[in-house]
């Protein structure tokens, strides 16, 4: 299953214009995919230019890389917590979601009308905030009635998880989201799991700025990155225009033409899914054989038999080895028999921690 980046924003700050961007993708480069599996859903690749040189050398039958899920959520209002405009579903779609594309307004241009009738990235986060931070304050103490009980009983693990809650219930009412307050230990990670609380996913704040701004932004993209500086967040700067205007071109040639003239290597969007991809925390290893190279997703931090997993759970049941291989050696010898034969083709065990780019293959048993 795919994992899932929900784009969100005031009305009129560019949510769906981005998400027309990223559904012409497939036209910003020779292989990136895309298709709609919902009216406001799309699947996209992440683009990876080690896939295409693994093909190159092994020429297989088929290529096949990684994806995630990129929802485009209707614009919220104030009040949304209480239900207000699309407020309920609004905080649903969000719920489902892995991680927040979180699109700020950072152009001025009076053509199109801002829902509060100035241009204010700083207001416009603040308001999106609040709504999250309210409805997640109302999960918070719920969960604090229910374990309020159970705490005073002595049970050690209820009594960690109510005390974890009361200090995200003093983070949310002093305006902070729940991704401020620190997981510490494994009952604070379980509650904050169950509750899926709004705030705590992680977010990338996308700047949108007009083409004068595209490549050093301006005050207002400095205002925002002035605001989030302790949110551990990224924050990244796209012309959204620019992007539809790249998307016109008919061939790859023009288009770079056009990234060229506007001193950019290459097309926003490749930027927003590979930080989105980060921003999950996650990596890439590679299969690569005569049949299929393939790029597949495990969380940084995987073992050798958790990413045999991800290919099937047979593997991992019956993991007995992995043979590795680095991208960059394969890269240079050009073939496995010639990274065994140098000596660098590596048998791991089960505690092997996956590295990005590793090519890897299992042996397993079941």
């Amino acid at each position: 299953m795919a994992l899932k980046c929900g784009i969100v924003g005031l009305p009129n700050v560019g949510k769906s214009t981005l998400f027309n961007c990223l559904s012409n993708a497939k036209a910003q480069s020779a292989n990136f995919p895309f298709c709609t599996i919902e009216p406001n859903v799309g699947v996209i690749t992440v683009p990876d230019n080690r896939l295409a040189e693994l093909a190159d050398i092994v020429n297989p039958e088929k290529v096949q890389a990684t994806i995630i899920e990129i929802v485009d959520i209707a614009g919220l209002v104030k009040g949304a917590h209480k239900g207000e405009g699309l407020g309920n579903k609004f905080l649903a779609n969000i719920r489902e979601t892995d991680a927040i594309i979180h699109v700020l307004r950072c152009f001025d241009e009076d053509n199109i009308i801002h829902v509060d009738d100035s241009v204010d990235p700083v207001r416009d986060k603040e308001v999106i905030d609040f709504e999250l931070q309210l409805k997640d304050l109302e999960t918070v103490e719920s969960k604090i009635k229910s374990l309020h009980r159970t705490a005073k009983s002595g049970d050690k693990e209820i009594g960690r998880q109510y005390d974890f809650c009361l200090k995200l219930k003093d983070a949310l009412e002093a305006g902070k989201s729940a991704r401020t307050v620190e997981v510490t230990n494994d009952s604070e990670e379980t509650i904050t799991k169950e509750m899926q609380l709004l705030t705590s996913k992680p977010v990338l704040y996308l700047c949108n700025v007009d083409e004068a701004s595209v490549k050093n932004g301006n005050a207002y993209v400095e205002q925002v990155k002035e605001l989030v500086k302790d949110e551990k967040a990224e924050v990244l700067v796209i012309g959204t225009k620019i992007e539809s205007d790249i998307a016109e071109f008919d061939t790859f040639e023009e288009r770079q033409m056009f990234l060229d003239e506007l001193g950019l290597e290459e097309a926003g969007v490749n930027r927003l899914i590979r930080s989105a991809y980060s921003l999950l925390d996650l990596q890439t290893y590679f299969t690569a054989g005569v049949k299929e190279v393939r790029a597949w997703t495990v969380p940084v931090g995987a073992t050798a038999p958790q990413a045999a997993g991800v290919i099937h759970t047979d593997f991992e049941k019956g993991f007995i080895r992995a043979e590795v291989m680095t991208y960059s050696d394969f890269i240079e010898l050009r073939s496995e028999a010639a990274v065994k034969d140098a000596g660098k083709l590596r048998v791991e065990g089960k505690t092997y921690i996956v590295q990005d780019g590793d090519i890897m293959h299992f042996r397993f048993n079941v």
